[in-house]
């Protein structure tokens, strides 16, 4: 008789393991498509940084020549806003990397860019709902003078 209840036992012992072992299943997979999902977001959030980080440095190297010509070279070479965005403009332009929106400002001597566009990333409808990510990158550069 104990025989057969330690048979019955031992089912019972190994059906209960399997609900078990599909959550672990389970939780392994969402966190690789996490990894998957986080890792296509950086690269996305890298290329908009390196499209950012270009056009600060287009924007530092057009100097406002009228002013150059006028009061000359000091310590950095002057800007505008007008001839900053100019040529961040061009530069975008000419790269391939396609943004949503960016804006630049500059203090007369450096250029900060602030660049963003809309990415739809990898699983992005399971952890963003369908929802595009919203990628954002700001840059800065001064182009110094040789003294």
């Amino acid at each position: 008789m104990s025989a057969g209840r330690g048979a019955a036992d031992d089912g019972r012992e190994r059906g209960s393991a399997l609900p078990f072992v599909l959550v672990c299943w389970l939780v392994a997979a969402f966190m690789a498509l996490g990894a998957i999902a986080a890792s296509d977001a950086f690269l996305e959030h890298q290329d908009v940084q390196a499209v950012c980080d270009g056009a600060a440095l287009a924007g530092a190297n057009s100097t406002d020549e009228g002013r150059v010509y006028a009061t000359g070279v000091g310590d950095a070479l002057p800007l505008t806003g007008e001839t900053a965005r100019t040529a961040i403009a061009d530069h975008l332009a000419d790269g391939g990397t396609a943004l949503g929106a960016w804006s630049a400002e500059t203090d007369g001597a450096e250029v900060t860019v602030r660049c963003s566009r809309s990415v739809e990333i990898a699983f992005g409808w399971l952890f963003l709902a369908g929802r595009p990510l919203e990628v954002t990158a700001v840059a800065s550069a001064r182009a110094p003078t040789l003294s």
